[in-house]
């Protein structure tokens, strides 16, 4: 015989519809590249973009879930992008302002990069190591606003369209330097991660994942090798291998070391699901991911105020004898106690943002 269920009981026993699971690959790699940003600058090691070309990976990375989003109307995910991103910037933006009218700055009307970051927001020397990193967001920016536009364009011709967002970086590079100003630092900004963000949306439409292994491989070492090669060629010119300092060389390097990542996701499936497995790593890469703008706009901060606490430790005999104050490692340690400070107090500007409830840790 069989059990007649109620409407209300049915109701209630409806199973919950399955939350998306995060891919934990991205994450992780989202997750090593903050590390890797605020390893370099707090020691400022040359060949950390060679390990691991951190803005590459994230542009890479914010290309494939644009290419996603994009499945839905192009103005309402822009205006969910702007969204997410700007009032954390808006929060954070206050108190450096702030502290750089303290100490005798005197704006003009390009105070308003400071509520939309299309150009590098003003400011004065003081808060200079602060600001500096919002190159970042308004590179991120232009490419979310300008992403409709060019996956239109890349899904006319994958290929080709992939290929030809190289040109621009060469075009500047061997051409035409572009005008020497905002306008300009923002050409070279976009041109030279343009391919990462376009190989994003190789990812998503799985235009990596049906070309040979053989010819990824090979375009890949190329694009590495000739990265490499320009970097070290021009090393007497710039004083230095820094990727950083050396647009083309990080645009090709970042270009083969992103492509080779996003390759080997879509042909071997890797996802790396065990890592929820694993309690304490798993939350690690949850809280990095869910706090990822707070993470990247406070750490300069952090950094610079580890200075001056670290100053006061030296006061305490006990600190003094026992503790390696003049370490770099120990300033890097300061500092991401200082971060996660932030964390607890800002992070919950994300989840506003978001529309989510507020919380401490995601």
């Amino acid at each position: 015989m069989g059990v007649v269920v109620e409407p209300a009981a049915a109701e209630e026993t409806r199973p919950e519809p399955a939350a998306p699971q995060r891919d934990r690959y991205f994450d992780t790699l989202r997750a090593l590249a903050l590390i890797r940003v605020v390893t370099y600058h707090t020691f400022g090691w040359a060949w950390a973009a060679l390990v691991f070309p951190s803005m590459g990976v994230m542009f890479g990375l914010a290309g494939t879930l644009m290419a996603k989003s994009l499945e839905r109307p192009a103005p309402k995910v822009v205006r969910s992008r702007l969204r997410r991103l700007l009032p954390p910037f808006w929060f954070w933006g206050v108190f450096v302002v702030l502290a750089m009218l303290v100490h005798g700055w005197i704006p003009d009307w390009e105070i308003v990069y400071w509520v939309v970051p299309l150009g590098d927001p003003p400011g004065n020397a003081w808060g200079e190591q602060a600001w500096e990193i919002l190159w970042y967001l308004r590179t991120y920016l232009w490419f979310v606003l300008l992403s409709p536009l060019l996956l239109r364009l890349f899904r006319l011709a994958p290929l080709p369209a992939l290929a030809l967002s190289l040109a621009p970086v060469l075009v500047l590079s061997f051409v035409w330097a572009g005008p020497d100003n905002r306008v300009g630092t923002a050409l070279w900004d976009l041109s030279t991660y343009l391919f990462c963000w376009m190989l994003g949306f190789a990812h998503r439409d799985g235009v990596l994942q049906r070309l040979k292994p053989a010819v990824v491989v090979a375009a890949s070492l190329a694009a590495l090798g000739f990265g490499g090669w320009y970097a070290f060629a021009h090393q007497a010119d710039l004083g230095t291998y820094d990727l950083d300092e050396n647009p083309l060389a990080q645009a090709f390097w970042s270009a083969g070391f992103v492509m080779l990542l996003m390759w080997a996701k879509a042909y071997f499936g890797i996802d790396f699901a065990t890592l929820t497995r694993f309690r304490r790593t798993n939350r690690i890469v949850t809280v990095f991911n869910a706090r990822a703008v707070t993470i990247y706009l406070w750490h300069e901060i952090a950094l610079i105020l580890a200075v001056p606490l670290i100053d006061r430790f030296w006061d305490v005999p006990a600190f003094e004898t026992y503790l390696p104050l003049e370490s770099q490692w120990f300033m890097f340690g300061v500092g991401w106690l200082l971060i996660g400070v932030f964390v607890l107090l800002c992070g919950w500007v994300e989840d506003v943002a978001a529309r989510k409830k507020p919380r401490l840790l995601p």
